[in-house]
């Protein structure tokens, strides 16, 4: 067997989990709902509704996309581990990193696939709502967006690797998504929040937002997507936001190039960790 192997057979048991597209459903019919919510609001200057409807795009995944991908992928290791059915399918020639990169991809795959059709319905609506459509800025915001949802795949692969129960990865997903997401977003309740007010208000250090900014975007996949995302609009249209201003005034560590490195090493890193603890852990 081979990582092939475990893509094919692992893609028949998650397709038939029917909270995966329960989740991906319902991110569906909030992407409709805010393509809708475009027609209805008064952008700034210089953007009409559809880029307006694209540019809340971006913030509806911030918060769906996350949950998808971590409900998609939290037990597709610590599930088997759980039923003893890994031992089975570790008694055949397949190496352990082969069990990891496979339910990676075929995770990966059906999560991809969710977003797709989420994508296309919003493109559908677009054309029927709106005058125009900037299929470019679609598209390129539709690549970050799967790019986002496969990091956080990625994390759910490797929490689900180092745990041995359903129960602690269902604990340690709940926790990546707290912490990498609603513990980022929400401002001076924020961790970020509270790291600012320590350094500046308690200890008087002076330290600047655009370093609390670049600590968001290396603690939280989120951070990083949301900062990438203007990489798929025209840099006018992004500089006449008031939450964004105008890309070539911020510093390197917080350009969209420097925040799409970090959103992909957010891949990289933890599934070369699930690699290694799973290498070694004591399957009994």
């Amino acid at each position: 067997m081979s990582v092939a192997d475990v893509v094919s057979k692992d893609i028949l048991d998650v397709r038939r989990a029917k909270i995966i597209w329960a989740v991906a459903g319902l991110y569906t019919l909030v992407t409709a709902v805010f393509v809708y919510w475009g027609t209805e609001a008064r952008p700034p200057e210089g953007w009409s509704g559809v880029y307006m409807a694209l540019w809340n795009f971006a913030f509806v995944g911030a918060l769906f996309v996350p949950a998808i991908a971590l409900v998609a992928a939290y037990l597709a290791i610590a599930g088997e581990r759980e039923s003893g059915s890994i031992k089975y399918l570790l008694s055949t020639p397949i190496r352990r990193r082969d069990v990891v990169l496979g339910k990676y991809v075929s995770r990966g795959a059906v999560v991809a696939v969710s977003l797709i059709v989420a994508f296309v319905v919003a493109a559908v609506l677009s054309l029927l709502w709106f005058d125009e459509f900037p299929a470019g800025v679609f598209v390129g915001l539709s690549v970050l967006t799967i790019v986002f949802a496969l990091a956080y795949v990625a994390i759910a692969i490797t929490v689900s690797a180092m745990t041995a129960s359903r129960s602690r990865a269902m604990g340690g997903a709940l926790a990546v998504y707290f912490v990498t997401n609603l513990l980022i977003l929400f401002g001076q309740l924020s961790i970020l929040g509270a790291l600012q007010y320590v350094l500046n208000d308690l200890l008087g250090l002076g330290v600047g937002d655009e370093p609390i900014q670049f600590v968001g975007m290396v603690l939280s996949p989120t951070q990083a997507y949301l900062a990438s995302t203007t990489l798929a609009f025209p840099n006018d249209l992004v500089a006449a936001m008031p939450t964004a201003g105008d890309p070539a005034d911020l510093v390197w560590y917080l350009q969209p190039e420097t925040a799409l490195a970090i959103l992909l090493a957010w891949t990289v890193l933890p599934l070369a960790l699930g690699i290694w603890r799973f290498e070694r852990a004591d399957l009994g």
